[in-house]
């Protein structure tokens, strides 16, 4: 297995953006409460608007290297890949960080946490959609990451 990390981080900015892009402009849109994860992060290191993007844009590089190295185990297309490795960080994400910064779990209401299941969905599906199967020039030959 290669793991293209160029790929893998220039897709984890994608589906950063893209799940953002949801919490910003389309849950609110469907009636749900608006979500800016660079805020809240904010607002847990110290208000800070520049260090809660930069940490929202680092979690979703480092969570996009994660998914490169399980994605061949992961069943189906790639965005299907990355749906469901998005389910792993709405769990962590509602049970542990939501709590530790003040906000309880599942986001505090159900609207909230289909919110952000929503948006992991999002970050996940356009993740595995952009890294793809993973599929890299080799040496004249193409092998599977």
């Amino acid at each position: 297995m290669r793991i293209n990390w160029t790929r893998a981080m220039l897709a984890g900015l994608l589906g950063t953006g893209a799940m953002t892009a949801v919490g910003l402009w389309v849950a609110p849109v469907m009636g749900m409460p608006r979500m800016n994860p660079a805020a809240v992060l904010a607002g847990a290191m110290g208000g800070s608007a520049v260090l809660g993007w930069l940490g929202h844009l680092m979690i979703g590089i480092v969570l996009a290297l994660l998914y490169a190295t399980v994605a061949p185990r992961l069943p189906g297309a790639p965005w299907m890949r990355g749906a469901l490795f998005g389910l792993g960080p709405w769990v962590l994400t509602q049970l542990v960080v939501m709590p530790m910064m003040g906000v309880p779990k599942f986001s505090g209401s159900v609207a909230a946490a289909i919110g952000s299941l929503i948006g992991h969905l999002v970050y996940g599906a356009v993740l595995g959609a952009a890294y793809g199967t993973g599929a890299v020039a080799v040496a004249g030959r193409r092998a599977v990451a």
